[in-house]
């Protein structure tokens, strides 16, 4: 999301900046609205967090962030708050302990939320009364762009926290998509080699991450028209693909022996065949319908297994940008189609937008000549540039305002519960 591109009035831009806020805003307690108090609560692992706790970490961002240094005489709403919800700025103080963020019963849900409405006054009081300067409009623009991330969160951990339940109670009942009764088929896409643009030009809002744009130099490599189905990796399951070591990396396979793993995170094999935990509740499998769920492990297997590879970040940026990806974001599966899942690929339909993150076989490293910032806001990306891999492209569950092409997002290889796919390369 970018708020302050373009040259307006000053009262012009207040009242953009204003709407922009408020509907940001309003979407995080709209995707919230299905559930209860007890559903808020939940916290299904470490890795996780409950709902109420993104409802007011979100406000803690702008309370912290902007309105403490920059709205005159501002008193904070509860200074215990300062502590329970920071996420990870050390700079600021001890963050409370993350795996134990559920055993928060109070403040309670309506705390929160009068907690929220509090920021929310003062941040139109801000916005009123004091000059809107560069460093006030990037910590909005990066405050809007944050909740945005934490919406996305939500819907994933609520999703494994309802996932626990014996009943398979949904998050929503409303599906606005009949199931596919076919895919697209799946074709290689050539892309010639040579030196492409990587990284974000800095026109737009982007996170320090996606900077400085430099030029990555690529041989020619080809890439899959769209992204790996439920019925290719159900052929990748049937072939054993679980019990071959031969096709996983050492840390994968030691993690497969070890939980005994047999399939994707959310598969259930029933008398009546397969089925899948949705957001949606629990349904039948969906052969057309994109993996996903995926780890970086399982997608590194399932690639060895074809005979291919995962591209580079460098490989799927550039393939997004040669096939004009940037366009389609009109008719990408984003959040605000409300689909609540990955659909399947039809003719034209390269889902390099939207669906489901995809995992890149590139680890989550800075580019050359990055820096961080250094004040708190500088502990937003840079510190986690470590041990973990980028994917690329937005989900189901991304705000359509939110993504671009160079968004770089990152997770630890194990991890599978966020909304995450496989697009296969070659060379």
């Amino acid at each position: 999301m970018t708020i302050f591109a373009g040259e307006v009035s000053l009262e012009e831009l207040q009242q953009r900046v204003l709407l922009a806020y408020q509907r940001v805003r309003g979407e995080t307690e709209c995707l919230a609205a299905p559930l209860s108090v007890e559903d808020m609560q939940l916290q299904s692992m470490p890795d996780a967090s409950p709902t109420k706790w993104h409802l007011a970490h979100t406000s803690w961002f702008f309370e912290t962030f902007l309105l403490a240094p920059y709205l005159p005489n501002y008193q904070l709403f509860d200074p215990h708050f300062h502590h329970l919800f920071n996420s990870y700025y050390n700079s600021l103080g001890t963050p409370y302990s993350r795996p134990q963020r559920g055993v928060i019963s109070r403040p309670g849900i309506e705390r929160i939320y009068a907690y929220r409405q509090s920021v929310d006054t003062a941040i139109e009081q801000l916005l009123d009364i004091v000059p809107i300067t560069s460093t006030i409009s990037a910590l909005l623009d990066l405050g809007l762009n944050h909740e945005q991330q934490h919406q996305e969160l939500l819907l994933t951990d609520i999703k494994h926290a309802l996932s626990m339940n014996p009943m398979a109670p949904a998050y929503s009942e409303n599906t606005h998509e009949e199931e596919a009764e076919r895919v697209a088929a799946l074709c290689w896409l050539e892309i010639p080699g040579g030196f492409y643009g990587i990284g974000s030009d800095g026109e737009d809002f982007f996170f320090d991450n996606e900077g400085p744009v430099h030029q990555q130099f690529l041989p020619d490599f080809s890439i899959a028209s769209r992204l790996v189905s439920n019925a290719e990796y159900l052929e990748f399951i049937e072939d054993r693909g679980y019990q071959q070591h031969r096709l996983w990396l050492s840390d994968g396979w030691s993690l497969v022996q070890k939980n005994d793993q047999k399939h994707p995170l959310y598969w259930r094999e029933t008398k009546d065949g397969w089925q899948q935990y949705t957001l949606h509740g629990l349904q039948p499998l969906n052969g057309f319908e994109p993996v996903h769920h995926l780890s970086f492990y399982e997608a590194d297997a399932f690639a060895t297994w074809a005979g291919k590879r995962l591209p580079t970040e460098f490989e799927w940026e550039a393939a997004a940008c040669h096939l004009r990806q940037v366009n389609q974001l009109a008719s990408a599966n984003l959040l605000e189609k409300r689909y609540l899942k990955p659909l399947a690929a039809q003719n034209g339909h390269t889902q390099f937008l939207g669906d489901l993150w995809e995992w890149t076989s590139s680890a989550y490293l800075p580019y050359h000549g990055f820096k961080a910032h250094k004040d708190a806001v500088g502990e937003y990306n840079g510190k986690f540039m470590c041990n973990q891999k980028v994917l690329r492209g937005g989900s189901f569950a991304t705000p359509s305002d939110h993504i671009r092409i160079s968004y770089r997002n990152f997770f630890y290889p194990h991890q599978a519960w966020q909304f995450t796919g496989v697009r296969l390369a070659g060379d």
